[in-house]
């Protein structure tokens, strides 16, 4: 007998490759990295040293980070701005949609400039303040 498989009317049946499964396996591949991309841009560019602390928790819905350097000066997502125009910048999204801020102070900054910048944000009409830190 041959190796080969028959059709049942007697011609023999190709060798195929299965695409399909292919197919499936690289759209689980391109998520993969889509959402591991994701995770990695969360820092937005800033270099800051953050404080650490025991009992810190990440935030789940974080949609704007707020920057604060040793100098004083504020960037929002990377981008710097200044008090007047955050606090317009933030009325302006908190008109359209929840707004969740989290500070991100550089370890060399005054507690006074962390407190103004809380109130900025406060002024703003946001509530919704946390304080960025690092894990032990």
């Amino acid at each position: 007998m041959r190796n080969h498989r028959a059709h049942y009317f007697g011609s023999e049946e190709k060798a195929r490759i299965e695409i399909i499964p292919m197919i499936d396996i690289m759209m689980f591949l391109l998520v993969f990295f889509m959402l591991v991309t994701l995770k990695m841009i969360e820092n937005n560019g800033m270099k800051l040293e953050l404080p650490q602390s025991s009992t810190s928790a990440p935030i789940e819905t974080t949609k704007i980070t707020l920057g604060v350097t040793r100098d004083g000066a504020l960037h929002l997502n990377g981008v710097a701005i200044s008090e007047v125009n955050l606090i317009a910048r933030l009325k302006e999204l908190q008109a359209t949609k929840k707004v969740d801020v989290v500070i991100a102070g550089d370890k060399g900054v005054d507690y006074q400039r962390i407190v103004r910048t809380m109130d900025v944000v406060r002024m703003a009409g946001i509530s919704s303040v946390a304080l960025a830190t690092s894990q032990n």
